[in-house]
């Protein structure tokens, strides 16, 4: 072992060996090298050296805390506790290394422990037994010093996270994550979780969620004239991003918690359907300058209203409500908040600038034509009225980047001007993270630039880790590089965090097909249309995996239901030609050449490529090329690159693309 390992050592005592194997065959089976070997627990001066040898080198130092160690006042855990600590020093403060895992009702106050161990997060794992979320936080916490420019990386595990300026919250084009996926290697976790065809309706055990775990759903709009939903969901997600800083807290992302707006579910339903112990609930009432929040915190085992607190502010001081909220959550759930961690912010510098933001993040959450032309307008009326709001800016960043991936304007009118925005954006404010976010992603579809978008990423890791949306930037890295099990593994452990993100099982589907796992990428494409029925693009994959796996007729079937035009198009000429009906496979290619040459090389180079015409696919490629067509990324996963394997024109245009071959 070396000093670059990526090990995590657990300590424990001899009475805690079974639940230490547990932790060790979790992480063992989510790719983590574990030293933890009981044959060799002996005595001399070897195993000594070789205990500080390993200590030294690790790359997280798991000490496993029970009534057993509580008990012994010497045993070689200590010992082993003490190097750990002294390798502290030598440390930079920000860097993640000690791991203390209660596996009982041990409290933390008061423990038998260094003082060292009470200065980071400790985590509960009753019997030693690994939960998702837990596995998601080894895996951070070791892939975060590991990055390198032009390696996808981890989202970062600093125990103090890196505070957040308002508004920047990031919603990721695509999401997901690991945990207990890789728990369950022979089935996989999602056929596990989700069943081999459709997921089961029976909901997971509650003992599965960790005590440490929130949702935050939107805030009902009961203002008198119901205009103020935009500004509900805007509390509720602000709220949200404050409760990722929260040191110890689990924090569903925003895509998952707000598929529960405007339903009328039981809050233990949707904590169980989310991972959650607690969901964050509440109300809004505005009148001129003058607002009424009122929230509750809910547990999600009991259903117990465990604090409910009225607040009447002025609109100017919304933010100082903000962190009034989120520190009482958090004082709720007994957890530690640095320092200005949630409680920071001044009043709004421009409230008419502030509510502008909001309408345009609520437009520009449709993801439609409409909505993102809504929110561009919208936004530079906020930057008018406060050019200094990098908040603004880089909304409008993202406005732009989503009309660029949905074909909406030209990716070089789309991308240009979301570039040019969130540049701005990071020179008003460094620690913006969607600003970030959004360069990453302009560097992946439209520069194709690898290592650029690996350090904006890794920007992302740094700003926002408590959130999903650093693992799915890596994993969309990791997928357009081929990288599978790395992608796999990224996308999985996002899931994690973000469970209902239709986007994520997208990419899980993309990466599915690059591994050539049908059957997993037939799990999530049933999943993705379960969550989201009408996702564009969502029946043409899983008509394209039905076709793959053999069966033709119920691929048309899925084709036919697809409601997106170029997808429908595209799967249409595919599998008719598959089902030997040419005159309606080139009927359809016909129609998406005419319609959508434009805009949609790229899709018409695939058909051409399932069609075996090899110099058409090539003739298109390029011409995706040329017009920089994001959906190029996909060209190591869905594209059927063995049908010009040979070819070398393929070989040569995978290279221009700065791609493996």
């Amino acid at each position: 072992m070396s000093g670059n390992s990526k090990a995590v050592f657990i300590s424990y005592a001899s009475q805690d060996a079974e639940a230490a194997g547990h932790i060790c065959e979790a992480l063992r089976n989510a790719g983590i090298e574990v030293w933890f070997d009981q044959s060799e627990l002996r005595g001399g001066d070897d195993w000594a050296r070789q205990i500080h040898d390993r200590i030294r080198d690790c790359r997280l130092f798991l000490a496993i805390i029970s009534a057993h160690t509580e008990a012994r006042d010497e045993g070689y855990f200590r010992r082993e506790w003490k190097l750990a600590v002294e390798r502290t020093h030598d440390m930079a403060e920000h860097k993640s290394f000690l791991l203390p895992v209660a596996i009982d009702d041990t409290p933390e106050r008061g423990a038998s422990v260094p003082d060292k161990f009470h200065h980071v997060q400790w985590m509960r794992l009753r019997g030693g037994e690994a939960t998702p979320a837990f596995v998601a936080r080894v895996v951070a916490l070791i892939s975060a010093e590991y990055s390198r420019p032009g390696t996808p990386i981890g989202f970062g595990g600093n125990s103090s996270p890196v505070h957040r300026p308002p508004l920047a919250r990031l919603r990721p084009s695509a999401s997901i994550g690991i945990a207990a996926a890789v728990i369950l290697i022979a089935s996989g976790w999602l056929a596990w979780h989700y069943g081999k065809t459709r997921p089961p309706e029976t909901p997971a055990p509650a003992t599965s969620i960790s005590t440490k775990s929130i949702a935050v759903l939107p805030f009902v709009d009961m203002s008198e004239k119901k205009d103020q939903e935009y500004f509900g969901d805007g509390m509720a997600e602000e709220i949200l991003d404050l409760l990722t800083r929260v040191p110890g807290l689990t924090v569903i992302g925003r895509t998952s918690s707000f598929q529960f707006k405007g339903k009328n579910e039981d809050l233990r339903t949707i904590g169980t359907k989310l991972d959650a112990a607690y969901v964050l609930e509440g109300s809004v009432r505005r009148s001129g300058d003058q607002v009424r929040i009122t929230a509750q915190l809910i547990n999600t085992k009991t259903g117990a209203h465990e604090w409910s607190e009225t607040y009447d502010r002025r609109i100017v001081d919304v933010l100082k409500l903000q962190d009034a909220i989120s520190a009482a959550v958090a004082r709720e759930l007994q957890l530690a908040v640095a320092s200005g961690a949630v409680n920071s912010r001044s009043t709004l510098r421009n409230p008419e600038a502030y509510d502008l933001i909001l309408r345009g993040r609520h437009a520009s959450d449709r993801w439609d034509q409409d909505g993102e032309e809504e929110a561009v307008t919208l936004l530079r009326r906020a930057i008018d009225r406060d050019p200094t709001s990098a908040d603004a800016s880089a909304e409008l960043a993202f406005a732009y980047y989503k009309l660029g991936v949905g074909n909406f304007l030209t990716p070089t009118a789309a991308f240009d001007q979301a570039r040019h925005a969130a540049e701005i954006a990071v020179r008003l404010d460094p620690k913006n993270s969607l600003a970030h976010y959004v360069l990453g992603k302009i560097h992946i579809v439209y520069d194709w630039d690898w290592g650029a978008a690996t350090q904006e990423i890794q920007a992302v890791a740094r700003l926002a880790p408590g959130s999903a949306d650093a693992l799915n930037g890596e994993a969309r890295i990791s997928l357009t590089l081929g990288r599978w099990d790395d992608a796999l593994r990224q996308v999985k452990a996002a899931l994690v965090l973000d469970p209902l993100d239709a986007n994520t099982f997208q990419a899980l589907i993309s990466i599915q097909l690059g591994r050539r796992d049908l059957a997993e990428a037939e799990v999530a494409a049933r999943r993705l249309l379960d969550i989201r029925p009408t996702y564009a693009w969502g029946h043409y994959y899983l008509g394209l995996i039905l076709l793959e796996r053999g069966d033709p007729d119920a691929a048309l079937l899925e084709m036919e239901q697809e409601r997106a035009g170029d997808p429908k198009l595209e799967g249409l000429a595919i599998v008719y030609h598959a089902l030997g009906r040419k005159a309606d496979s080139d009927a359809a290619l016909a129609r998406l050449i005419r319609e959508r040459a434009d805009e949609a090389a790229y899709a018409i180079a695939e058909v051409c490529a399932f069609r075996g015409h090899a110099d058409d696919a090539i003739h298109w490629l390029e011409r995706a090329y040329a017009q920089k067509d994001p959906y190029l990324v996909y060209l190591k996963s869905e594209f059927p690159e063995n049908k010009l394997a040979a070819d070398p024109r393929f070989t040569a245009f995978l290279r221009k693309m700065n791609l493996p071959e």
